[in-house]
């Protein structure tokens, strides 16, 4: 999860082969106060986790999966800001510990993550 400048500001590490939604209940759980809108792609298209944000007066902004008859309306340039998250993303995969995953078990891997979240939050505050 990023903020609305694409700094890091929640992570969540689950199993390679699970979907999308399955960490999403964690961290929509526990989103920062003050937001205002959550982003995601198709993977996030459920009626479960569109309802958690609704309930708070959050917009939930998932594009619809193809084979879906009636999905919810979403907005198309509210969604264009999805690229922030996809920015953080491919900032993250700049570190080689992150990408090739030397680490095998899950809390160093995910200090290695930290790490680098870290560099990319306070880097991009000074630009």
């Amino acid at each position: 999860m990023c903020d609305g400048q694409g700094r890091p500001v929640r992570l969540h590490l689950t199993a390679g082969q699970l979907s999308d939604f399955k960490g999403a209940d964690i961290l929509l759980s526990d989103l920062p106060d003050g937001t205002e809108e959550v982003i995601g792609d198709r993977g996030y298209d459920s009626n479960k986790i569109g309802l958690s944000p609704a309930e708070r007066n959050i917009i939930a902004c998932f594009s619809p999966k193809k084979n879906r008859k009636s999905g919810p309306p979403y907005d198309c340039h509210l969604y264009k800001k999805r690229h922030l998250i996809e920015n953080m993303v491919a900032k993250l995969k700049d570190w080689r510990r992150v990408v090739i995953r030397y680490d095998r078990c899950a809390h160093t891997f995910m200090a290695a993550i930290y790490i680098a979240a870290s560099f990319i939050f306070h880097l991009k505050e000074w630009t």
